[in-house]
């Protein structure tokens, strides 16, 4: 496979890393890694880079912020060893979980837009049971949400939803914290999620210390997708360019110098 890695002046491993605030031995590394191609070599053995490698180093440093640092290297090793194809189908593959990321937050803000601001009434327990001290028990909540108990505790058993036990009974107590995570697991099942989608939606609302401070992380969640998108396009300009002087068309092969 023919390609041409003149392109002018000879570079040191130092003035590559000076341009991007990287260490030497980091240029190195990325060699080593295949993230660069292969530099030449002096008589007394030193490492020579070109332009080329330069525009590969561009190239990677700009996918990184999109794709993560180790698709941004699948990426690149597969470019570098003339398989282009393989690395159309990391970036589809980032792509695609860009989109799922996406949809998982819109999950979200459907759900709290669902639940409201109503919070689950604690009064009128079902017949036959009292009502547990500051909460509920899982007759009752599964009467609220139209669902049976069983379900409750399947949801349980996910780690969705942690009711305490009153000391007394042994029974299960759902405080407001509960019923809240209750209804927000109710809400997506009917929206098609499975339970192991959904736990960590469950864990970003407790992290958050309930649904109102959700709401920055929320927006801070939307700006980083809305980041992550807009550097996948920086990242494929950069790409392209690094491709094209490779010589790599979009069957994945070497053109003939």
């Amino acid at each position: 496979m023919g390609r041409n890695l003149q392109s002018g002046d000879r570079l040191r491993p130092v003035d590559l890393a000076r341009g991007h605030g990287l260490s030497t031995q980091a240029i190195r590394n990325y060699e080593e890694a295949g993230i660069l191609p292969a530099a030449d070599r002096t008589s007394h053995g030193y490492r020579t880079y070109t332009s080329l490698h330069a525009r590969a180093l561009r190239a990677f440093l700009a996918l990184v912020p999109g794709h993560g640092h180790q698709t941004a290297t699948s990426i690149m090793r597969a470019v570098n060893r003339g398989a282009a194809e393989e690395a159309f189908r990391l970036i589809d593959e980032s792509h695609v979980q860009l989109l799922e990321d996406r949809r998982t937050l819109q999950a979200v803000e459907r759900a709290l837009r669902d639940l409201g601001a109503t919070p689950v009434s604690w009064a009128g327990p079902e017949a036959g049971s009292r009502p547990a001290p500051e909460g509920m028990f899982v007759g009752q909540l599964a009467g609220k949400l139209g669902i049976q108990p069983a379900t409750l505790r399947k949801w349980e058993t996910a780690g969705l939803v942690h009711p305490r036990r009153d000391p007394r009974t042994g029974y299960r107590v759902y405080d407001e914290a509960d019923v809240r995570d209750a209804r927000m697991v109710h809400q997506l099942r009917r929206g098609g999620y499975l339970l192991e989608q959904i736990a960590p939606l469950i864990a970003q609302v407790r992290a958050a210390g309930g649904l109102e401070p959700l709401e920055a992380t929320l927006s801070d969640w939307r700006g980083r997708l809305s980041a992550r998108g807009r550097a996948m396009l920086t990242g494929a300009a950069e790409l392209e360019t690094y491709l094209s002087d490779l010589g790599l068309g979009l069957s994945g092969s070497c053109r003939e110098p």
